[in-house]
């Protein structure tokens, strides 16, 4: 059983919801001061931070059980754990309820907002694995649906939302469109064969990468934004521009005639990019202001 969690936890590259669990915790901190005045108790953090593992290890789940059939049969991805035989449908469905339960127990601890919105993260957590079926937005309805998280970890501590929580959501989101763009290049011959939809297959790659670099423009925008929005002064400001300049250095690496350093910009970078911005946040409000 061991064995076969390590393989599940492999699959979904469980160590990548490192991309989107610092901006949960933004949320959460940004929410409790802009209205509360106050930093989210320890108890809060812990369940937001258990109700995010659990939504992304249940999409990321369904995503490799819903396109079992399209990673077989492609190269790059053949050799996954259930396309390779190293797990069966049941085993990973299993593992899918037991991460959506752990959502479900999560919400429960926090405002009861943050259940009666469940339904719509759990229906979009759903459907993304469909849209590369159905247009080439795939990579914006992916990041609307893992922006979720800054913005549930918003709502689950106050229960309401204003202008910053909203900036807060679609910066994240078109970072998170952005950097699926710049993946999804290493796919753009199979989706384009195989009548999948992707930004790269119907726009080729220069026009993708255009794409995505006009996408992290507004993201780093959005970064911006919020400086004047917040609470968030000077300290922020320095870990917004070094994260600005990360968000770009892996357009510097992935060119349209050499995809060679994709894992390493898509990687590398971004699960960066999070932990920096977040922890400048926190020194800035913990050591500036002094929360």
């Amino acid at each position: 059983m061991i064995r076969k969690l390590r393989i599940i936890l492999e699959m979904i590259k469980f160590e990548h919801s490192v991309f989107a669990l610092p901006f949960a915790f933004m949320g959460a901190v940004l929410g409790t001061l802009a209205v509360e005045k106050r930093l989210p108790t320890w108890g809060e953090i812990g369940w937001i931070a258990l109700a995010m593992v659990g939504a992304r290890s249940a999409a990321m789940s369904l995503n490799r059980v819903i396109d079992k059939a399209i990673d077989k049969a492609n190269p790059r991805t053949a050799q996954r754990a259930l396309p390779a035989g190293l797990l069966k449908s049941f085993e990973v469905l299993l593992f899918i309820i037991v991460s959506f339960v752990l959502l479900f127990v999560a919400a429960a601890n926090l405002d009861p907002i943050a259940m009666k919105l469940m339904p719509i993260a759990v229906v979009m957590l759903v459907l993304y694995s469909y849209m590369k079926r159905i247009t080439w937005l795939c990579h914006v309805f992916l990041g609307l649906t893992i922006a979720l998280s800054p913005l549930g970890g918003w709502v689950a501590v106050t229960g309401s939302l204003n202008a910053s929580a909203w900036v807060l959501y679609f910066t994240v989101a078109l970072w998170i469109a952005g950097f699926d763009i710049v993946y999804a290049t290493q796919d753009y011959e199979y989706d384009r064969d195989n009548g999948l939809h992707s930004i790269p297959a119907r726009f080729g790659l220069s026009g993708a990468l255009w794409i995505a670099r006009c996408f992290h423009v507004v993201t780093a925008i959005g970064f911006f934004a919020l400086f004047w929005m917040t609470e968030l002064s000077w300290v922020y400001l320095i870990g917004t521009v070094a994260s600005i300049v990360m968000l770009f250095y892996q357009h510097w690496l992935v060119r349209p005639n050499d995809l060679s350093r994709v894992q390493i910009a898509f990687f590398g970078m971004n699960g960066t990019l999070s932990v920096v911005l977040f922890v400048f946040a926190m020194v800035d409000l913990l050591a500036v202001h002094q929360w």
